[in-house]
């Protein structure tokens, strides 16, 4: 279950991106102009999110998806292109308002249920396909897994989720992230080292029945990010 930490960085999480955050958030997932910086985020985002579309299968009819922290909505979008049906929830309620803004009508096959909520809220049912990405980054280690068990619980075939890998260049920038005032600080992101996840995994009793699959790490300028695949034995 989520521990007392966890569900504080939640807090955090709704304060900066439903509030301090969300313009900067909604013209970083647009085909706005950005600077520099943020394109390298906004290039590697896009990259991440076809590194996990590519894990799933191609085709989705009739399955159950849950994409937790959607965002903007843009994975649910090609999830239920591909026929699924998708639950896309996030805690942030301007958020999910642009998703569903941003949503096209014809979408297929498939559905998508746009919701405002805890992504691991049991409520949600169980599912064929859960997708996490960059939404569990700015956990503790610990806690992630334990969400990931939590998850295996309601989940039939596979778990895709990012974390942030530590790397020279992502400790340096983290570093430099405290220096802003605290005003203007995104939540602390949480690195961890590849070999340190993998063993909480396999450590972790909710998670015996399962075993990890493919791993793909994407860097672009300030986005780094690593995609990891749970799969159900």
């Amino acid at each position: 279950m989520p521990t007392t930490t966890y569900h504080e960085k939640r807090g955090q999480l709704l304060e900066y991106f439903d509030r301090t955050a969300v313009d900067a958030w909604m013209r970083l997932t647009s085909d706005a102009p950005v600077n520099r910086i943020r394109a390298t985020v906004r290039a590697g985002r896009d990259e991440m999110r076809r590194t996990l579309l590519a894990t799933l299968p191609q085709d989705l009819t009739g399955r159950r998806l849950l994409d937790a922290g959607c965002g903007t909505g843009a994975l649910a979008v090609e999830a239920a292109r591909r026929g699924a049906n998708v639950v896309a929830i996030d805690l942030s309620p301007k958020l999910v308002g642009l998703a569903r803004e941003r949503s096209p009508r014809d979408l297929g096959a498939g559905t998508i249920e746009f919701r405002v909520g805890d992504m691991f809220d049991p409520a949600l049912g169980h599912f064929d396909y859960l997708v996490a990405m960059d939404s569990l980054i700015h956990y503790r280690a610990p806690d992630v897994v334990r969400v990931l068990a939590g998850f295996a619980e309601r989940t039939a075939a596979a778990i895709l989720f990012t974390f942030a890998p530590r790397t020279p260049a992502l400790s340096v920038m983290h570093a430099a992230g405290r220096l802003f005032p605290r005003g203007d600080r995104a939540p602390a992101i949480e690195p961890v080292a590849p070999r340190t996840i993998s063993r909480l995994i396999e450590n972790e009793p909710g998670l015996q029945s399962w075993s990890i699959g493919r791993t793909e790490r994407i860097a672009s300028g300030f986005y780094t990010s690593q995609a990891m695949e749970l799969r159900a034995e």
